[in-house]
């Protein structure tokens, strides 16, 4: 039988969805699981989105244009001018998601076995995409005890090299809920300047930004707008994560040229996603303030809650919608693997995503989990309650 290719081979397996199987054999045993695990919120889709596609009076469903419906490319470029962003529909193209925005991106910048630089913990798909990319991520550690801050810029210039061709950052992030600084940034656009680097930044979550905290853009850094692609998508925004559209914006002609191209190998981002995408934009700000305050509500119970847990440390995150938690635990794949194999507490249980998947470091958050607090507050009680039982019991507990 011919074998496999070696990319193939070396793909990741998404660390969020490996444990589906345990939670799905749980759930035949009549357990309920509180799905902590991943950024799938259940927060309503707005009706702006919804009545669009339901109102669609469609004959044909035609490909779009390769970079996107211009009529939403134009609107999307009014949506980021309320955020201090100028740009034009040229400097927009629409992807199937974040996740293509992120692969499209990596294809233009890099050759294969350049180097990007990305503090870790990341969003572990980021080591799909530069498999897939043939960019080798190079890891720089940020650490629980200070909440995930960037590391110094003294400790990104020990890990520059010639192959050194960018830095690609989350903000706010996932999975830390970390949200950087106008003095961290500032920082990053000197080393972007001083070695002539990309700088790619996911900023999916810039609508939760919490505690009176700024949201900054890359793409308010001066003097270094060539070197700037900032990553985009509607899934978290609003809540709309099956619709698969994102964005890839950048005023580098060169760089948008060349990404047309990987686009238009694609066709064309999905239409009906884009019909509802373009509609949303139109959604009350009223929508986003009491989103916004659901969240910050789950996440202020979320870390009062999980901080009594003897043996627990958890940061309060500045924005998205995750924590990383520092457990007394032997290993935090073997824990959430045992808390759907092996635990429930009244027929409960809660499915985590083990940390040591967010980071390239071997070894790196191995008594560290994610939490998305996705779900009502009724939910995370009943799953923390769970989580401070296992606790009690589970055989590698460490203090």
């Amino acid at each position: 039988m011919p074998k496999i290719s070696t990319k193939a081979n070396t793909m990741p397996s998404s660390p969020i969805r490996k444990l589906v199987p345990f939670a799905d054999a749980a759930k035949k045993k009549g357990i309920k699981i509180y799905h902590l695990n991943i950024g799938q919120p259940d927060i309503e889709t707005p009706p702006t989105f919804i009545n669009a596609i339901k109102n669609a009076d469609i004959k044909v469903l035609e490909y779009s244009h390769s970079a996107g419906n211009e009529s939403y490319r134009k609107k999307l470029c009014n949506y980021y001018k309320e955020y201090n962003i100028n740009i034009d529909a040229s400097e927009v193209i629409i992807t199937c998601g974040g996740s293509e925005a992120i692969s499209i991106a990596m294809m233009t910048c890099f050759n294969p076995g350049d180097e990007v630089i990305i503090p870790e913990p990341f969003y572990a798909n980021y080591n799909g995409f530069s498999t897939a990319a043939d960019v080798k991520v190079i890891p720089i550690r940020s650490f629980i005890d200070s909440g995930f801050a960037l590391p110094p810029i003294s400790e990104f210039e020990k890990l520059i090299t010639p192959k050194t061709k960018g830095i690609m950052i989350c903000n706010p992030g996932n999975p830390t809920g970390y949200l950087y600084s106008k003095e961290e940034l500032n920082a990053l656009r000197e080393l972007v300047l001083k070695y002539d680097l990309f700088l790619l930044s996911d900023e999916v979550y810039r609508e939760f930004c919490y505690d009176g905290k700024e949201y900054i853009s890359v793409m308010h850094l001066q003097g270094i707008e060539n070197n700037v692609i900032l990553l985009d998508s509607i899934s978290k925004r609003y809540s709309a994560c099956g619709a698969r559209i994102g964005a890839m914006i950048s005023k580098n002609k060169e760089i948008m040229t060349a990404a047309l191209k990987f686009a238009q190998a694609r066709l064309s981002p999905p239409s009906y996603g884009q019909i509802g995408a373009e509609a949303a934009l139109d959604t009350p700000k009223s929508y986003f303030e009491e989103v916004k305050t659901e969240y910050i509500a789950r996440r202020d119970f979320v870390i009062e809650a999980i901080n009594k847990i003897p043996g627990v440390f958890c940061p309060k995150p500045s924005g998205a919608f995750y924590c990383i938690a520092k457990l007394p635990i032997d290993n935090a794949d073997k824990f959430c693997q045992w808390l759907l194999e092996e635990f429930n507490y009244n027929k409960q249980t809660v499915m985590l995503a083990p940390a040591t998947g967010f980071y390239s470091t071997p070894g790196a958050g191995s008594n560290e989990v994610r939490i998305a607090y996705v779900l009502n507050r009724t939910d995370l009680k009943n799953a923390l309650v769970c989580l401070a039982e296992a606790l009690k019991v589970y055989p590698g507990k460490t203090n």
